[in-house]
């Protein structure tokens, strides 16, 4: 693919190393999404994996919000349902199994006012695709948080080409945030 992404997701079994605690000290959920996330919001997950950063959105949305969590793999899935239910957010989740090529997210139409995609861009088969459902769902408000590994292949070059794909499908370069060791772009749905 011309897009310099990669088609291999994550090994579902390295999804219990990514949940772990300890990775608290180099990826703190709180900072990344505190200043995105409400109570009351719908937010939009996918690539959720087991959830390092679902459970901090589902406290954020609070009992009157939902966080639509989406994964290609039946495993992570699981483990983010033991995981949210351990921590009594299950009923703020909706846990989705995502297509090859699709997030299934069409029901959300305009309703999300803040989606994740952590370490997912580069992963995708089907980024245009992606983005294309990303802005379909994302309110008039909404915005789209990518953070890539600054060390994967093709560096700030791939960030740009994935900012100019999410271009095509109506999504604008609102900031470059800085969030350690990564490249990250937050995006605006032009309407």
């Amino acid at each position: 693919m011309t897009s310099g992404h990669q088609t291999e997701p994550c090994p579902w079994w390295l999804g219990y190393v990514l949940a772990n605690p300890l990775r608290k000290l180099m990826q703190d959920p709180s900072s990344l999404v505190g200043p995105y996330v409400a109570e009351g919001m719908v937010v939009l997950e996918p690539g959720c994996g087991m959830g390092f950063f679902t459970l901090e959105l589902a406290r954020r949305v609070g009992n009157s919000g939902k966080v639509v969590a989406v994964d290609l793999q039946p495993r992570m899935l699981a483990g983010l349902r033991r995981r949210a239910r351990r921590a009594r957010l299950i009923d703020r989740l909706d846990i989705r199994l995502a297509d090859d090529d699709r997030l299934g997210v069409s029901d959300l139409a305009g309703q999300v006012g803040f989606a994740l995609a952590f370490y997912v861009v580069h992963e995708l088969a089907n980024p245009a695709g992606f983005f294309h459902e990303v802005h379909e769902a994302l309110g008039p408000e909404g915005v789209l948080l990518i953070v890539e590994p600054r060390a994967h292949g093709g560096g700030e070059e791939s960030l740009q080409v994935s900012i100019d794909l999410a271009a095509r499908s109506g999504l604008v370069l609102l900031d470059r945030p800085n969030f350690k060791r990564n490249q990250v772009a937050l995006l605006g749905n032009t309407g």
